[in-house]
């Protein structure tokens, strides 16, 4: 792509406040010589606000690093996240050094990254991705529930892109593993599950059906969904009931206390994980309307919490794609229309102006050049020359800052061959 001049119809031009802003910051970030900075923890579940707190970050240099990590096994015992770390801050060390930092000023950015590396109890507590921001008297990093590629970026700003899977996702759902022994209520995300502690959960059919053993406590309530106001389910008079009846009466009082502890006020997702004829006496008792048509079918009572969470997220994936590919459809049907582009020349300035309404990114892209957002004035360059940043980052950036919508899909899932298209507001 060769060099590209362009202005932008669209000019923003009340930038005084955000320019003294700008410099105000850069002044506070003027290296201290002999502060000690420790590594400090950014929030796992980073928020908008935090987000654009660090993409809008500017020093000289800003160091960002990126590893895949991992929480167990052997390249936990062999400590290979902590070498690959180990290896990066080398290879900045040797940038910086060709940049022409003082030797002093290089060991103060990255002592507190030095001392992470022999922190033996932070590499064993990893999840799969670690990020780090670095930059005079700062030091932060986030460990993240996904993998991220191997990074190493030295710029004036952070690369922030690739944390943007923390703020997009919507697949937040429940998974309610029944059997006659136990019922589990977990709440999973994109990035893993736990289990939901359920005040008065029944401890299984036992719970519900024999009363008399449980020293009076009331571990039930009378009048469940399914019997209608002011029933008993221990009255059951003469005879014992059969065991569907007892099934159904057990299930009852499980729906009955997840409904009244937690699902009453939640919209969210729920799959059912049970043995075939569990499934439908539980759905015709329920009150929840969000109950989805995939289930585990099975017993997996004593299955562990990754390999359930494997098995529910792949079953939901086709559910939770439906949005993406609303999105998708929206950009083709308006592609002929003048409300979408994928040429960046318009997409990167639609992003600073908040034109975009949704930004599409692909995943790993970069693009070179500058951006003069007072100015109007963007630059491409086919490769990284002195002065440049990557733009796809910026530009999803601004995205975000701006309340665009932001996805980051693979080459193969991008609506047009471009490492950027977006969908306009106007």
């Amino acid at each position: 792509m060769g060099n590209v001049r362009m202005r932008h119809p669209n000019r923003n031009t009340a930038k005084g406040e955000q320019e003294e802003q700008t410099a105000q910051q850069k002044s506070q970030n003027t290296y201290k010589p002999g502060v000690v900075i420790q590594a400090e923890p950014l929030p796992a579940t980073l928020d908008r606000n935090g987000f654009k707190d660090l993409a809008q970050y500017r020093a000289d240099p800003c160091i960002t690093l990126y590893i895949p990590t991992h929480r167990s096994g052997m390249e936990v015992n062999e400590r290979q996240d902590a070498i690959l770390f180990k290896q990066l801050l080398q290879q900045v060390q040797q940038q910086l050094v060709q940049k022409g930092l003082s030797a002093d000023k290089i060991g103060s950015l990255l002592k507190p990254g030095f001392d992470l590396y022999h922190d033996e109890i932070f590499w064993r507590s990893q999840q799969r991705g670690l990020g780090v921001f670095i930059a005079d008297n700062y030091f932060k990093y986030i460990q993240l529930p996904f993998e991220v590629g191997q990074q190493c970026y030295i710029n004036h700003s952070f690369h922030t892109s690739a944390l943007l899977p923390l703020l997009n996702s919507k697949e937040q759902f429940y998974l309610l593993v029944l059997s006659k022994h136990k019922a589990t209520l977990y709440e999973a995300d994109t990035f893993g599950m736990h289990k939901v502690e359920v005040e008065g959960m029944p401890d299984g059919m036992s719970d519900v059906i024999h009363f008399e053993e449980k020293d009076d406590q009331q571990l039930f309530r009378t009048g469940g969904s399914g019997a209608g106001h002011g029933a008993n389910y221990h009255g059951m008079g003469s005879g014992t009931p059969d065991d569907k009846a007892n099934i159904s009466m057990y299930l009852d009082e499980v729906e009955e206390t997840i409904w009244k502890e937690v699902l009453s006020t939640k919209h969210i997702p729920l799959m059912l994980a049970a043995v075939d004829y569990i499934i439908p006496i539980f759905k015709k008792r329920t009150k929840y309307k969000h109950i989805v048509e995939e289930t585990l079918t099975g017993n997996y009572e004593h299955e562990s919490i990754p390999v359930l969470y494997e098995k529910a997220r792949e079953k939901m994936q086709p559910h939770f794609k439906q949005h993406q590919q609303q999105v998708l459809e929206r950009y083709a049907n308006n592609s002929t229309n003048g409300n979408t582009s994928s040429i960046p020349a318009d997409v990167i300035p639609a992003c600073y102006y908040s034109q975009a309404d949704v930004l599409f990114v692909e995943k790993g892209a970069q693009l070179w050049g500058t951006f003069n957002e007072q100015d109007n004035q963007l630059t491409l360059h086919n490769t990284e020359q002195q002065g440049d940043e990557c733009l796809v980052n910026a530009a999803a950036a601004k995205a975000v800052e701006t309340g665009a919508e932001v996805f980051i899909l693979n080459k193969e899932e991008m609506p047009a061959n471009s490492a950027l298209a977006a969908i306009m507001r106007y």
